[in-house]
């Protein structure tokens, strides 16, 4: 038996003996919706109760779920110099950069964010705890776009999305940038719980399902996953889009062997025993790349460096409360409707996802994931990853 055979069994023992002690059950809530009403952010099941068994032990998810302690998952890897304390800070304008905002194009101008929830909702519950006006803005809210879209047009000046969504239109020509780093995690490879299928190796020759299309945020998020096991996305297996709605009954008609689904989506179906996770963005090796990302208008950054940079520390600002406040953010979001579900699902999902990156932990995260894009044919017009890093990364904060 190898190392890590043995150290799973030993994980799992540890958590059975502790899973007695942090059970909960809570009916949930009413769900509210999807405030930026793309298809990017979805929410879990209405009118199943759940029970979540908080574990302080990370497993990766194909462990997680044999050892028969799947929420050992969203545990998340603790790494070194991936968070960022914006908690405490002040966002007053000093008098310098008072001065230099009353020069810039946008002064007196609100701020437009992308008003989102769930995983995205950071730029919208920075306007909510009055961070942009404690930097010295003003902001309004705009849902009903795409990100890339609103972005790209400069109708929205901020918002936080995948980077699997914002990194190809950058590079097709799209006026936007990334500006800072939201989270990890938050997207997962689902099959069903009584299938044969134990890895992602076990997938080879089946079709998997993307449910938002190929060329999309979940393709090259799959493609990803699949490559980082040796899987070729393009040959060993079949993408197609089965909307997530739709994807449990797929599966159980043999027409797919597994689907992409955010984590809030399939968590009610984990815990009926329907679906189990063997590949998630959670697992250890990915849990050192950002999911999502803050994204602003390039040429506002570039016309507005000071505003840029009061605009993303009011919205890391809100990353940290959501961070470091778990409990109180979620009930928080619950109570907005920005996130819908159980509360101790919600505490659990937010916990694992670490809000408010570093920007040395998002540059690597970024460099990382362009590269991969290369190598995978995902990006087609530009091949250098320099000149692609120096159009799609513009950090603002000093």
């Amino acid at each position: 038996m190898n190392a890590k055979k043995i150290l799973a069994m030993i994980l799992a023992l540890c958590l059975m003996l502790m899973a007695t002690a942090c059970g909960s059950t809570t009916p949930q809530s009413q769900i509210k919706g999807d405030l930026n009403n793309n298809g990017q952010i979805e929410v879990g099941q209405e009118g199943v109760d759940v029970e979540v068994n908080l574990s302080d032990v990370h497993m990766d998810a194909a462990e997680a779920f044999a050892a028969g302690h799947w929420e050992a998952l969203f545990t998340p890897v603790q790494i070194e110099g991936r968070a960022l304390d914006m908690l405490n800070f002040d966002l007053t304008p000093t008098a310098e950069e008072k001065a230099a905002m009353e020069k810039e194009p946008a002064y007196g101008k609100p701020v437009v964010y992308m008003m989102s929830d769930g995983c995205t909702s950071g730029p919208t519950v920075a306007d909510d705890l009055k961070y942009y006006t404690e930097a010295g803005l003003t902001a309004d809210g705009l849902k009903g776009m795409s990100v890339v879209e609103a972005l790209g047009t400069g109708k929205a000046t901020v918002a936080v999305n995948h980077i699997a969504t914002m990194l190809v239109p950058i590079t097709n020509g799209v006026d936007m940038t990334f500006v800072g780093g939201a989270h990890i995690g938050c997207k997962t490879l689902y099959v069903l719980n009584d299938s044969q299928y134990k890895t992602t190796e076990d997938l080879k020759g089946t079709n998997i399902s993307v449910p938002n299309g190929i060329g999309n945020a979940d393709y090259n998020i799959t493609c990803m996953m699949l490559d980082a096991d040796g899987i070729n996305p393009q040959t060993d297996v079949t993408l197609m889009q089965v909307t997530a709605d739709a994807c449990v009954s797929a599966m159980e008609r043999g027409e797919i062997s597994a689907c992409l689904l955010s984590d809030s989506f399939a968590y009610a179906m984990v815990k009926d025993g329907k679906l189990r996770a063997i590949r998630s963005l959670l697992d250890e090796d990915f849990a050192h790349n950002n999911c999502c990302v803050i994204a602003m208008n390039r040429t506002y950054v570039e016309q507005n460096p000071v505003h840029a940079k009061k605009i993303i520390q009011a919205v890391q600002k809100a990353h940290s409360f959501m961070r470091e406040n778990t409990a109180e953010a979620t009930q928080y979001l619950l109570d907005r409707g920005w996130n819908a579900g159980d509360f101790d699902m919600n505490v659990m999902l937010n916990g694992s996802m670490q809000f408010g990156t570093t920007d040395a932990f998002t540059q690597a995260s970024l460099k990382q994931i362009v590269d991969n894009y290369l190598r995978l044919g995902l990006i087609q017009s530009m091949n250098n990853a320099d000149e692609i890093m120096a159009l799609a990364w513009r950090p603002v904060l000093d």
